[in-house]
């Protein structure tokens, strides 16, 4: 059994838990002035700051101050001290030239919280504990933060070597199989400004670390369906994953995925792609799940 260490995913390493918010971190002060205008909806000062986080998270783009007067209508005085507080909170950060806001670390860190124990953990365990049983490999559930993906659940194998992880490992999207399908979900504007702040960082031989290479095999996953990280981020490891179908309704991208991982010398490519529909079916209950949340 392989064992990794907490410090995050240096070359050798694995696992890495969740960091919690720095003691220092200041409240969200809630001295709004009351000039707030009605269409950023909140009966008091803090939920009206909640409000403009809701604003900000809806869409996938940075927001300068001047966009933020357009889009809510409010005085830009009272929008700049509400950003200032947020920004002092850690739920926003300030992007690019410094002028536009985007979710803050501390808000990425609630959001995966709130995935790591929502009430339908339970449901989504079982399936994958049926996963499990069915393909006889090691499987876990995972979701994108930022350009990473972290682990919100796993079932390992009863086989003897296998690669042990828990609940809030983190790992590379590039050079992983759940993060690959999470990105090519998107559009190639939207991961150009994904994983434009830092290099594709090799922790193989079989990473791929050019970006127009990435594009390509992008394509391809967009095309079949599925994913797989052959090595591309330990040595001897092979993972095969597939999307979490988002349930009828607005078009939104899916921030689910469900995958098979296992040592390479148990399962080669060719035998993942054969468990491929066990996959796709633990993908679709996942999906009812979800569908059924209140």
């Amino acid at each position: 059994m392989h064992h990794f260490s907490e410090r995050g995913y240096d070359p050798g390493t694995m696992k890495a838990t969740l960091s919690k918010v720095a003691d220092h971190v200041p409240e969200v002060v809630t001295d709004v002035a009351s000039d707030v205008s009605t269409e950023l909806a909140g009966d008091t000062p803090t939920m009206r700051l909640f409000a403009l986080l809701e604003v900000i998270a809806a869409k996938d783009q940075r927001y300068s101050l001047q966009a933020l007067v357009e889009e809510t209508g409010l005085p830009k005085p009272t929008l700049h001290r509400m950003l200032q507080q947020l920004e002092g909170a850690g739920l926003l950060q300030r992007e690019g030239d410094g002028r536009q806001y985007g979710t803050g670390t501390r808000l990425r860190r609630l959001a995966e919280n709130l995935l790591l124990n929502d009430s339908h953990h339970g449901a989504r365990h079982v399936v994958l504990r049926r996963l499990v049983e069915e393909v006889g490999e090691s499987c876990n559930i995972t979701a994108l933060s930022g350009s990473e993906v972290v682990y919100l659940d796993r079932v390992e194998t009863a086989a003897p070597l296998r690669f042990y992880l828990h609940p809030g490992s983190r790992v590379p999207a590039h050079c992983s199989a759940s993060g690959k399908v999470f990105l090519a979900q998107m559009s190639p504007a939207q991961r150009r400004r994904l994983l434009a702040h830092g290099p594709l960082t090799a922790y193989t031989a079989k990473t791929v670390t050019n970006l127009a290479k990435l594009e390509k095999e992008l394509k391809r996953i967009q095309a079949d369906g599925y994913a797989l990280d052959d090595e591309e981020f330990l040595p001897g490891l092979l993972c095969i994953a597939a999307i979490v179908p988002v349930a009828a309704g607005p078009a939104r991208l899916s921030n689910l995925c469900v995958a098979i991982q296992a040592p390479i010398m148990r399962l080669g490519a060719a035998k993942a792609k054969a468990l491929l529909p066990a996959l796709q079916r633990a993908a679709l209950a996942l999906s009812r799940i979800d569908a059924e949340a209140p």
